[in-house]
């Protein structure tokens, strides 16, 4: 059975988002959520849950690389909450150590140093999020 998934990429100012499949084990880049000191626009996440139909929701949990703990870990646990509590989704939290290092190195590969803007680079690193879960994920 094939599974469709969420993923974000969580943070203060930009919260990237993709989509993908298990079938495939890849995911597409969707646009960025804006957000303020990490709240995002709500309406605009449940909009896209509501298009996506996600059977998963995969949140990236930022770790320091000893895989302890930093200031913005407790801040994405409680984003994922969130979502679960809102909208009754299943969330599986990823680690996401060194995807943004992965992301920019893709973006820089594509389209040089103009195509690293911030929103694009959250994005890519929720694809990442997204494969890098579906790589370990067994049905």
């Amino acid at each position: 059975m094939a599974i469709t998934a969420l993923a974000f990429d969580f943070g203060t100012k930009s919260i990237g988002c993709a989509v993908g499949q298990s079938i495939t084990k890849s995911a597409q880049p969707l646009p960025a959520f804006k957000a303020q000191d990490g709240i995002p626009n709500w309406e605009a996440i449940e909009k896209c849950l509501a298009e996506w139909k996600p059977d998963k929701v995969i949140v990236g949990l930022p770790l320091n690389m000893d895989g302890t703990e930093q200031p913005l870990t407790q801040r994405a646990k409680k984003f994922a909450n969130r979502l679960h509590g809102r909208f009754g989704v299943t969330v599986i939290l990823q680690d996401e150590r060194l995807t943004t290092t992965e992301a920019r190195a893709e973006i820089f590969q594509r389209g040089g140093f103009k195509a690293l803007e911030k929103g694009k680079v959250d994005s890519i690193s929720a694809c990442i999020i997204l494969e890098s879960w579906f790589n370990n994920f067994e049905e």
